[in-house]
């Protein structure tokens, strides 16, 4: 469930920074009241964490038991 959450925000922050770098338009500080608004500051840590957080799931084993046991069978 974390791992959706933090993806869900990592898309967010990626849309943002694609308005940023095209339009030059930050969607977040516009819904939120400013790049100092407090809650778009929240907002912006929040997509730093979940960006560390799923730093992790590069060296995560995500394959599951089953699927293992079928790839060395079928080998």
């Amino acid at each position: 469930m974390l791992d959706k959450i933090a993806l869900t925000l990592l898309i967010i922050g990626g849309i943002n920074w694609g308005s940023v770098g095209l339009f030059q338009f930050d969607l977040v500080a516009f819904l939120f009241g400013g790049q100092s608004g407090i809650i778009a500051r929240i907002v912006y840590v929040l997509v730093a964490l979940a960006a560390l957080w799923c730093i992790s799931l590069l060296f995560r084993d995500t394959t599951e038991a089953g699927d293992r046991d079928y790839r060395t069978s079928a080998t």
